[in-house]
């Protein structure tokens, strides 16, 4: 007859809300959806915790579960801060010149540079005690 009883407590999912509503993993930079995109594609929680050495294993297991658990809720989440990214993204991109000219103001400057390069007059070198 087993004697000892466990006591079972909730289970606090190890998970931080920043200002911009992306959850990170609680004491890292490791966000919640790099730990359920690697889940997804295969790796195991301790892949996961070998990929990002700040991420303690229980941790790991404990988003995965509550990911399992509650699937289309975090989902929904992780679409959300996918287009919240595409949103900033586009919003630094329209404020960037365009790239082509870009590439060509590059591409006229080091054109520049190798014309006054081989503009300049050569020198020869002399070693005076070869003969």
């Amino acid at each position: 007859m087993i004697t000892s009883k466990l006591e079972l407590q909730p289970l606090t999912i190890p998970l931080t809300r920043l200002d911009n509503g992306v959850y990170r993993v609680s004491g890292t930079r490791v966000g919640m959806d790099i730990v359920i995109e690697e889940f997804k594609d295969g790796a195991t929680p301790e892949e996961i915790v070998e990929s990002f050495d700040t991420l303690p294993l229980a941790d790991v297991y404990a988003i995965i579960a509550y990911y399992l658990h509650h699937k289309e809720e975090v989902e929904e989440q992780l679409r959300q801060e996918d287009q919240s990214a595409e949103a900033l993204r586009r919003m630094v991109e329209a404020k960037q010149p365009p790239r082509a000219e870009v590439r060509a103001r590059l591409l006229a400057r080091k054109a520049q540079m190798e014309a006054e390069r081989d503009a300049r007059p050569a020198f020869i070198v002399c070693n005076p005690r070869s003969k």
